[in-house]
C-alpha cells in the first residue's frame, strides 16, 4: 500500500511537472516576442550556429525610417507580394505547395515573410515538422504583437546577405558602401534578388541570373501599388 500511494504521488509529481512544462512552452515564446516588439533582436539560432563555424558576424541594426524605401519594396515584391492582405500565412501558396508535394513535383515556396521572421529570429535552420509546427505557431503571435511594419523592419534586420552579413545596412554597406537609407532601386532589387542564396550569389557582383531577378522585381514594384500601404 505504501508503495502504491508512493507510486501515485510521483505520478502527480511527474504530471504537474508536465503541465508546468507545457505552460512554460507556451508562454515563454509570447514573453519573448512582447519584449522584442520594442527591443531589437541581440542574436538569432542562425547567426550563432555561424559564429560557432568561425564566421565573422556583421551587423548594424538599423530602423525602418532609416531603410529605403527601395529596399522594402523590392523585398516584398521578390519575398512575399501579398505580405500586406493576409494574416501570416498565405493559403493559397500552401495549398498549391501541398498538391504539388502530392503530386511528386517540385514544391515552390511558401514561406511568408511572417513566417520567415518567426523562423530566423526564433528558430534553427531544418525542414523538420516539429519546426514548421513550432513556426506555426509563432507566425500568428507576431502578426498580432508587432504588426507588418515591425515584421519587416525584424526581417530586413537579421536577414542573411552573406558570410557574415546580417541586416540590409550591413548588406548596403558591405556591396555597394552606402547606407541603406541611400540605396537605390537597382540596388535594392539585387539585395532582394540573392536573398533565397545569399552564400552563393552576390548583389554586388551579380551574374545573369540575379541580375534578370533584379530586373522581375523591379516590374513588380511598380505593379504592386497599395499592396504596399502597410509599410509605407
Amino acid at each position: 500500500m505504501a508503495r502504491l500511494r508512493e507510486s501515485q504521488h510521483i505520478g502527480r509529481r511527474l504530471v504537474r511537472g508536465g503541465l508546468w512544462l507545457l505552460v512554460l512552452g507556451v508562454m515563454a515564446p509570447v514573453a519573448i516576442v512582447a519584449v522584442y516588439r520594442v527591443v531589437p533582436p541581440p542574436m538569432t539560432p542562425l547567426m550563432v550556429i555561424r559564429l560557432a563555424e568561425g564566421e565573422s558576424l556583421d551587423r548594424d541594426w538599423t530602423s525602418l525610417s532609416q531603410i529605403s524605401s527601395y529596399a522594402v519594396g523590392a523585398v516584398i515584391a521578390a519575398e512575399d507580394n501579398l505580405f500586406c492582405s493576409h494574416g501570416g500565412f498565405d493559403w493559397d501558396a500552401l495549398l498549391e505547395a501541398l498538391a504539388e508535394h502530392r503530386r511528386g513535383e517540385r514544391t515552390r515556396g511558401a514561406s511568408t515573410i511572417s513566417m520567415q521572421t518567426a523562423k530566423n529570429v526564433f528558430l534553427w535552420p531544418g525542414r523538420s515538422l516539429f519546426r514548421k509546427g513550432l513556426e506555426a505557431y509563432l507566425t500568428p503571435l507576431i502578426e498580432l504583437a508587432w504588426g507588418k511594419r515591425r515584421i519587416i523592419e525584424i526581417y530586413l534586420n537579421v536577414a542573411e546577405w552573406g558570410p557574415g552579413i546580417y541586416g540590409i545596412e550591413a548588406a548596403a554597406q558591405r556591396h555597394f558602401g552606402k547606407r541603406a537609407a541611400r540605396l537605390s532601386r537597382w540596388e535594392a532589387a539585387l539585395l532582394a534578388a540573392v536573398l533565397p542564396n545569399p552564400r552563393a550569389w552576390s548583389a554586388s557582383d551579380p551574374g545573369p541570373y540575379v541580375r534578370e531577378r533584379a530586373r522581375v522585381y523591379l516590374r513588380r514594384m511598380e505593379q504592386l501599388g497599395p499592396l504596399l500601404d502597410c509599410v509605407a
